[in-house]
């Protein structure tokens, strides 16, 4: 017969918590960090308030994953770089594109195409 699974304990004698304990606590709190973005997208507040605060919960999501999930927190150094590295071209391609597509927001429209909104609003499109 096998010896029955003993808990670890540390020189003091605490005991240490179980990994699955640490995964499900974390689970359950990027469980609330999404519900906390899905409720950020309807509040009323201005968009860059909302744009800033999305980008800096995902970030902590992304540290929080792969520094428990992917034990990263345990491995060499070489290998949090890497991630850092996608983090910062993520963030960086995700500004480009902010940027790139939001300017066309600010500019008016033009004659034809405000003439083609209040036509299809009036129904005759």
């Amino acid at each position: 017969m096998s010896a029955p699974a003993t808990a670890t304990h540390d020189a003091v004698g605490h005991r240490e918590p179980s990994k699955f304990h640490t995964f499900i606590a974390l689970a359950m709190v990027l469980a609330v960090i999404t519900g906390l973005e899905v409720v950020l997208v309807y509040t009323p507040w201005t968009p860059w308030i909302i744009i800033a605060s999305l980008c800096v919960l995902s970030a902590f999501k992304f540290l929080c994953v792969i520094f428990i999930f992917m034990h990263l927190r345990w491995d060499k150094l070489f290998c949090t770089i890497l991630f850092f590295i996608g983090l910062v071209l993520a963030s960086g391609t995700m500004w480009a594109l902010l940027h790139l597509f939001g300017a066309d927001a600010s500019k008016p429209l033009s004659s034809a195409a405000l003439e083609f909104a209040r036509a299809a609003q009036a129904g005759r499109v």
